[in-house]
């Protein structure tokens, strides 16, 4: 059975880097698929191909939705992941942009399908984007951690050093498949707040954009994004003003470095202070 499903013959693109993002347990406050899709309206970016859904989801977890076109005709969703092309005229090479949910099931076999359909573009390196939930403050530059399968990469970006050890989501399988397959590697992962993780992110999104820039050799045009980041600091900041707990808790984040705070007891939890900030914002018109 073919699980990729083309739009016509495969694209003719220069010498192309997969970037790739997932909605679920790899995009914290959806700033990774945020930063996906602000690449492909920027490179007014095609579909060209897409994942038949059958064989990878449980649709009881991971429903499709009814939607009406022109307010009549009901359409039915399914859960997607598309291949974009991204051409790049003013850049050396070009896009190949993966999009879409991550998988419920046979993941070996889904990243064997996009990995073939990278092969046939011309991709020879992978990059992908992630974000993850931590104690960080939205008043700081995000924090942007990273692997790649050159160590000299991870130098030359100034990544941190991800030591993480556990579970992994799509994205893990995607770059153990494709190092098997002789491809460059890279991963980028936000930093998020955990008390302001409810909403999207546009500045972590914006974060791994820029920094992503660094990796696939384009400039990214992205001024919609760095507006959105604008008004996101400005809606937390009243947020957090009108919480004196959550002005306690970004005040001790502030003066410690995330990796080394240890909540007090006299500061309440982080899912608190969660709940306390999604309250205020459903509270809100905007």
């Amino acid at each position: 059975m073919e699980h990729l499903v083309w739009d016509g013959d495969p694209p003719a693109l220069r010498s192309p880097v997969l970037v790739g993002a997932f909605a679920g347990w790899n995009d914290a406050a959806s700033a990774a698929t945020t930063a996906i899709e602000a690449i492909a309206v920027a490179l007014d970016s095609e579909i060209v191909a897409e994942v038949d859904p059958e064989e990878f989801y449980d649709f009881q977890a991971n429903r499709p939705t009814i939607k009406l076109t022109e307010g009549q005709s009901r359409n039915i969703e399914w859960p997607a992941n598309r291949l974009l092309a991204s051409e790049a005229p003013g850049a050396s090479r070009d896009l190949l942009l993966l999009h879409g949910d991550e998988p419920s099931t046979r993941w070996r076999t889904f990243c064997t399908a996009i990995l073939d359909g990278a092969e046939r573009c011309g991709v020879d390196m992978v990059v992908t984007l992630g974000a993850l939930i931590a104690d960080v403050a939205h008043t700081r530059p995000v924090p942007i951690t990273g692997l790649a399968s050159d160590p000299d990469l991870v130098e030359q970006l100034g990544l941190g050093d991800a030591r993480y050890e556990g579970p992994t989501g799509i994205v893990g399988v995607l770059h153990d498949a494709a190092r098997r397959r002789g491809m460059g590697t890279a991963s980028l992962w936000a930093a998020v707040p955990h008390y302001a993780a409810a909403v999207p992110n546009p500045k972590a999104a914006l974060a791994l954009l820029r920094r992503a820039e660094g990796l696939i050799g384009v400039a990214i045009e992205a001024s919609e994004l760095e507006e959105a980041s604008a008004r996101f600091d400005e809606q937390v900041d009243r947020a957090v003003a009108a919480s004196p707990e959550i002005a306690e808790l970004v005040r001790k984040l502030e003066e410690e470095h995330a990796d080394s705070f240890q909540t007090d007891q006299d500061v309440p939890s982080g899912e608190a202070i969660a709940n306390e900030l999604q309250r205020y914002l459903r509270q809100r018109d905007d």
